[in-house]
């Protein structure tokens, strides 16, 4: 699923929400990009934790209100990094160290709401409702997404792309457990052509 705004090209392939903030904003080969207030209003509509009217509100925040805006994502960015560092641990099988874990704890100790059965394309999920108290609840879902992954541990399956200039997490979830791209439409397919490229020159 990919998304594109004026300078923001967001694709999202980790198959899990916690995931795919951890590659935000999610450039193939740039995982280190800065995440703008605005590509993190984009993660969230394309995430569906706002609609794109909430969405359109929120980029407005940084003018009518920049110290909640500023604070908001502080906090983000807190969390984003601190997920990198806990799911590059898991990819490597070392130990996840508190220090990483603190700013999961975090969102989730300041947003208050409730588990809720929500129906989905005719089936049910359990799904996080948080109270919209002030602006930390926009990173309530993907704290969640992060505790869950972190208490499944190595069952979660979460990967780094086999394109070393990459750096994309995803959960592997197919049935043969050995994924190794974070798309094969995109790295996949780049590695087949050097590859293509490396034999017809060799």
């Amino acid at each position: 699923m990919s998304e594109m705004t004026n300078d923001h090209i967001l694709v999202l392939l980790g198959g899990r929400l916690a995931v795919n903030f951890a590659n935000a904003p999610s450039y193939p080969g740039t995982p280190d990009r800065d995440l703008s207030w605005e590509g993190l209003v984009t993660f969230l509509e394309v995430s569906r934790i706002v609609s794109a009217d909430r969405g359109a509100q929120l980029l407005t925040l940084p003018q009518s209100d920049p110290r909640a805006a500023f604070a908001v994502l502080s906090r983000a960015v807190r969390l984003r990094d601190a997920l990198r560092r806990a799911f590059g641990a898991m990819v490597r099988k070392e130990r996840v160290v508190s220090e990483w874990v603190y700013p999961v704890n975090e969102v989730l100790r300041i947003t208050e709401g409730h588990d809720e059965l929500v129906q989905n394309n005719g089936s049910w999920k359990l799904e996080f409702i948080a109270r919209e108290g002030g602006l930390d609840w926009l990173l309530a879902a993907i704290a969640r997404s992060a505790a869950e992954i972190l208490v499944e541990g190595a069952g979660a399956r979460v990967r780094i792309c086999a394109n070393p200039g990459c750096g994309l997490f995803f959960c592997d979830t197919s049935r043969t457990h050995r994924r190794r791209w974070c798309s094969m439409a995109i790295c996949g397919n780049r590695h087949k052509v050097a590859s293509f490229a490396r034999r017809r020159t060799g």
